[in-house]
């Protein structure tokens, strides 16, 4: 059996920044597997720009941004093994893997990082009736084909759904000679970020249309149109409010769920509303020494973020197998997120182990305008910081300072919600 001292499951943006800062940190025995054919993960098909603003302090593409960090593994000497597929990993850091050359093997982990990403939400489950006709891809498969493989999909398009993906798709196929006819999305509110609707629809004259969704999939062999309909309050369809696009593609954008197969093997604890795993402040899991940072985690909507995340994960890591936590009467505090505040990572804080400020990230689960951010102390309100809009695509967050924490000796829960006033 192969030993590591650190074993991180994907070479994605999250495994590439944790392998770094656990170097860095001075762990020696770095193994970071990865089931694609290259390092980088999603960030190889994002050939657009809008990476880096915070880590590099530049505007990078994708591969760009990913190239950066993989150029820091190879400095730094860190082992990967490429079309390598993580099959299980047991409560005792056995990780069992298999690629062409070796076959099946076995890793014994002091310490492991999963950073699998996300994937998409597929067709299967929406539930939209109609055939299932060529042409129906998800946003992120198109995104491949047109700036990896070098096909385009098709030339009529109808986009479903306003996730960054999506908007950013709608802009690829423009570019690349197709009609976006429009982008239509369930919910009052888009689910991308300003930036990208501006860029990416307002720019180019393409229709968003809110509240709308598929109703109808039109054509056996390959897809002929579709009929959007307008949807109430519940998301039921209203009556009398279809209408028919002809298109020849639709692309669907409807969200990313956290790749968590392996997290749930190892019977991790999870978090219902993000779909990942439910971590302390070191972004360590249910099961100690195994930790998790990125898109498998919650879903991000900047890498650079993804990027921090997993700096945090790769030094906790390294304390963790160098045996550096601090020891002591563990004071443990929960974050509550209620009233508009959907979720928290973390979602609870051993103060002990906690570095000198801790950056709480969440989202709200709806379009607020000219509200506060209110986090109270048990019942004591300690901030009210007013935002001017606040939406589910966009991440907000807070920041903890240990000295503040340490001054209330029976704190048992920090509440974050959202109030009017």
């Amino acid at each position: 059996m192969l030993l590591y001292d650190l074993v991180i499951v994907g070479g994605g943006p999250a495994g590439l920044a944790a392998a770094a800062s656990a170097r860095e940190n001075g762990v020696e025995k770095i193994l970071i597997l990865e089931r694609d054919k290259e390092l980088g993960g999603i960030l190889n098909q994002c050939i657009h720009n809008g990476f880096g603003l915070h880590t590099f302090k530049e505007e990078l593409t994708g591969p760009e941004y990913a190239g950066r960090f993989i150029e820091i593994v190879k400095e730094l000497d860190i082992e990967y093994r490429l079309n390598t597929m993580v099959m299980d990993i047991s409560k005792d850091k056995v990780v069992t893997a298999m690629n062409r050359e070796e076959g099946l093997f076995e890793i014994q982990a002091k310490s492991i990082i999963l950073a699998m990403g996300c994937r998409e939400r597929s067709r299967g489950a929406l539930n939209i009736p109609g055939y299932r006709p060529a042409g129906v891809y998800s946003a992120g498969t198109a995104q491949r084909l047109v700036n990896m493989e070098g096909y385009m999909p098709g030339k009529e398009v109808v986009i479903l759904g306003s996730g960054d993906i999506g908007l950013i798709m709608a802009r690829r196929m423009t570019l690349e000679g197709a009609k976006v006819k429009v982008v239509a999305e369930l919910m009052p509110y888009s689910g991308g970020l300003k930036r990208n609707i501006v860029q990416c629809l307002d720019d180019f004259g393409i229709p968003l249309k809110l509240s709308h969704t598929v109703v109808d999939i039109d054509g056996k062999e390959r897809l002929k149109g579709v009929t959007l309909a307008e949807v109430d309050e519940r998301g039921k369809p209203i009556q009398g409010t279809e209408e028919y696009y002809s298109c020849d593609t639709l692309l669907l954008s409807v969200g990313l769920i956290p790749e968590n197969e392996l997290s749930r093997g190892i019977g991790i604890e999870m978090e219902p509303v993000t779909s990942g795993p439910v971590v302390n402040e070191s972004l360590e899991t249910s099961i100690e020494g195994i930790f998790a940072c990125g898109n498998v985690l919650h879903v991000h909507d900047l890498v650079d973020y993804v990027s921090e995340e997993a700096k945090t994960a790769g030094k906790n890591a390294s304390s963790y197998i160098k045996n550096q936590r601090a020891k002591g009467n563990e004071h443990k505090i929960n974050l509550i997120a209620t009233e508009g505040v959907r979720y928290t990572v973390p979602k609870y804080i051993n103060l002990e182990q906690m570095d000198d400020n801790l950056t709480v990230r969440f989202r709200v689960g709806g379009v607020y305008k000219n509200s506060y951010i209110s986090v109270y102390y048990d019942g004591e309100r300690m901030l009210h910081r007013k935002k001017a809009v606040m939406a589910p695509g966009e991440m907000e967050q807070i920041k903890l300072e240990k000295t503040k924490l340490q001054q209330y000796k029976d704190l048992k829960n920090i509440t974050v919600k959202i109030e009017e006033e």
